[in-house]
């Protein structure tokens, strides 16, 4: 069985090779072809070409190498067609995966094309559903709440097949540790954990507040204890932002080191983005902050999700609260806060909120598992 892959970046590629040995592991003798990177060479693919060339971020450096990306268009889709795949996977990056399929599924109407990490359209967009569904048709969901948005909107049948991240070992041991959430005690004195991002936009717009707000706060528990877990592409600009703070917290940095802050902490302070969700998986109470960029700013209108919160979109109400540019406030994410460092409604709410994401989260297979199965079922295996 020959089946196709279109990824366009490092943590599909990782999915992908999840779903080849997840076929492996089904019975199927396979041949992987495509586009794909480290991961799934070490499966057996030999890409068409290495996949960083489409790690392009901003408007303005995709229409500067909108040519190069075009002649990559035409060379995957004439690729999978020399090769005659029984069923192609399509991983993530939307705007580049979809214009595959959609040629594809022009060139080969017979062609079954199976999507993996459909866009959010939940979040912005919903009209992308339905250039989804004109051009496969399955799609493969990693969070429980998608395959409805999915639905409402036009799109193709969707499943719900769970998301790697549940099998963080790391994370999974802190959830246990805490007695499945609900239990860990506050510490003596309670710790903060203080994640302003791991991109330098993110950390540039937000370290400033972040300062302000733990100065504040300690005001209001002197004893509180900071924790700043540190990735190396922005050590240096947290640590010279760092230098401003009235308060200093303890900065970590490495892998280990930011999974035992996470162990060890009574609530969080976080940037929007995927560490809500690691949160929500370790049982931490937490508040989200984010500012956008000028120019995402101006185009914010084009939003249309009802939160920025992973946890919240899974619960289905605002379990987490979270502070959007001029709601950014000190005085009131200290606050926040300190309802969350102390054995309060709001600390156990959300906590009793986390355990549901765990239940709602939990599935009987592997993701790879289950998305093979998809597969092998739309290509009559």
């Amino acid at each position: 069985m020959k089946v196709g892959f279109v990824v366009g970046e490092h943590s599909a590629d990782r999915i992908g090779a999840d779903i080849i040995r997840g076929l492996r592991s089904l019975g199927a003798t396979i041949e992987p072809v495509g586009l794909g990177g480290t991961a799934m060479e070490a499966e057996g693919l030999h890409s068409f070409f290495d996949i960083e060339e489409l790690s392009i971020i901003g408007v303005g450096a995709i229409v500067a190498r909108l040519p190069q990306l075009m002649r990559r268009l035409s060379q995957t889709v004439d690729g999978l067609l020399d090769a005659r795949p029984d069923v192609v996977v399509t991983i993530d990056s939307f705007t580049f995966t979809n214009r595959v399929a959609a040629r594809l599924r022009k060139a080969r109407p017979d062609l079954k094309i199976v999507n993996v990490v459909p866009p959010a359209i939940w979040a912005y967009r919903p009209e992308r559903a339905k250039a989804l569904a004109a051009a496969v048709d399955h799609t493969v969901c990693l969070f429980p709440f998608e395959p409805a948005y999915i639905a409402a909107a036009g799109g193709p049948p969707a499943s719900y097949v769970g998301h790697t991240i549940m099998s963080e070992p790391h994370l999974n041991a802190i959830w246990q540790a805490r007695g499945g959430g609900v239990e860990k005690p506050i510490g003596e004195p309670p710790t903060l954990l203080i994640l302003p991002g791991s991109r330098r936009g993110e950390v540039n717009r937000l370290m400033d507040d972040f300062g302000a707000t733990f100065a504040e706060l300690k005001t209001r528990m002197p004893g509180l204890r900071g924790v700043l877990p540190v990735v190396p592409r922005v050590a240096s600009l947290i640590r010279d932002k760092l230098s401003a703070w009235p308060e200093k917290p303890e900065v970590v940095e490495g892998e280990e080191a930011k999974w035992r802050a996470f162990a060890e902490a009574d609530a969080a302070l976080a940037a929007s983005g995927t560490v809500a969700l690691e949160l929500a998986l370790a049982g931490t109470p937490m508040v989200i902050a984010y500012r956008l960029d000028p120019l995402s700013y101006q185009l914010r209108r084009l939003i249309t999700g009802w939160t920025a919160v992973l946890p919240n979109y899974i619960v289905d109400h605002p379990l987490v609260s979270e502070h959007f540019h001029e709601f950014v406030r000190p005085q009131l994410l200290s606050r926040r806060l300190e309802r969350l460092l102390k054995d309060t409604g709001e600390r156990r709410a959300q906590m009793e909120g986390f355990a549901e994401i765990h239940r709602l989260m939990t599935v009987d297979r592997s993701p790879g598992e289950a998305a093979a199965a998809i597969i092998l079922q739309q290509a009559g295996h």
